[in-house]
């Protein structure tokens, strides 16, 4: 299955899980005016959003090149993640803190604590599956790249599983902080514990989305190709005779699983009867070579003048 494909299915999965899950936390939330259990609500819905966001970036990011972008949309699934980044920080980290602000000032009693528990274990249930989804593809991408998925999480290009992945696992620490909120308040009578819980949870979110804006940045601003990536392709490149000096070797993301290569290279002198032509056939040959691994857009090999 095409990486595009992957990314869809485990954005789609992730989205369906959490309007469900969001749905089914408002109404425990009512029931039991529990504070951790609307920062979850936010949670969710936060989520949600961000699937929404993910997913129009994985549309737009499938057009091709034009004269306006020669290199085609991928770089839109590097903005479309950056503002779900901020959706997770201002929906669900920012609300979820006030919310606890709210509810420690402000305590209230809780009623029907075992509709919340319940609803928080069958939310735990939907999000462990969705995290699960997002796992297989990290550890499918990894794999592919001789990663492991810890390596893949920092280097990732392609921030659609990434991202489901970290809000996925944060979503089960959250749930597991409202649970214990929950169960602690039932048996002290203490609403401290929701507030405490909901403003925890509001600090995980805020670090996981300066996690993901992070990375969305960086790949934003024409970001270098790792070092095990730049490997592969002096490996595909492989030993050329005809060239004295490789001056640049240079590689930026242009979209996901997409690099710009350039590479300056001093030709040697004795290069036959008819130089000119017999450089621009070699050239032709080390961009096509180049273009020929997967992980290439587009390659520009620049000739340069032999030093005097």
């Amino acid at each position: 299955m095409p990486e595009h494909e992957d990314s869809t299915r485990t954005v789609v999965v992730a989205a369906a899980a959490n309007l469900g899950i969001a749905a089914a936390k408002a109404v425990a939330a009512l029931l039991t005016g529990s504070a951790a259990l609307w920062a979850e609500t936010l949670h969710s819905l936060a989520d949600t959003g961000n699937e929404v966001l993910l997913w129009l970036g994985l549309r737009r990011s499938k057009r091709g090149a034009d004269r306006r972008h020669p290199f085609g949309y991928g770089q839109e699934r590097f903005f479309w993640a950056f503002l779900a980044a901020l959706g997770i920080f201002l929906v669900g980290g920012l609300l979820s803190v006030a919310e606890g602000v709210r509810s420690l000032l402000v305590p209230e009693p809780l009623q029907s604590p075992w509709i919340g528990i319940a609803v928080l274990v069958v939310s735990a249930a939907f999000e462990g599956y969705s995290w699960r989804t997002a796992r297989r593809q990290l550890r499918r991408d990894a794999a592919r790249r001789r990663r492991s998925v810890r390596e893949h999480l920092a280097l990732a290009s392609d921030p659609s599983a990434t991202t489901v992945y970290l809000e996925d696992t944060a979503a089960l620490v959250g749930i597991g902080l409202a649970l214990l909120a929950l169960i602690l308040h039932m048996v002290t009578g203490w609403a401290w514990w929701d507030a405490a819980a909901s403003m925890a949870i509001g600090v995980l979110l805020a670090v996981v989305a300066w996690l993901l804006a992070r990375r969305s940045k960086t790949l934003l601003i024409d970001a270098a190709a790792p070092e095990d990536v730049m490997q592969r392709l002096r490996e595909a490149m492989g030993p050329q005779p005809w060239i004295r000096e490789v001056h640049e070797f240079r590689a930026v993301y242009v979209g996901p699983s997409q690099l710009l290569v350039t590479l300056g290279v001093e030709p040697r002198a004795e290069l036959g009867e008819r130089p000119g032509a017999e450089l621009l056939d070699r050239v032709g040959d080390l961009r096509e070579r180049l273009r020929g691994s997967p992980a290439v857009a587009d390659a520009v090999v620049t000739l340069v003048p032999p030093r005097p």
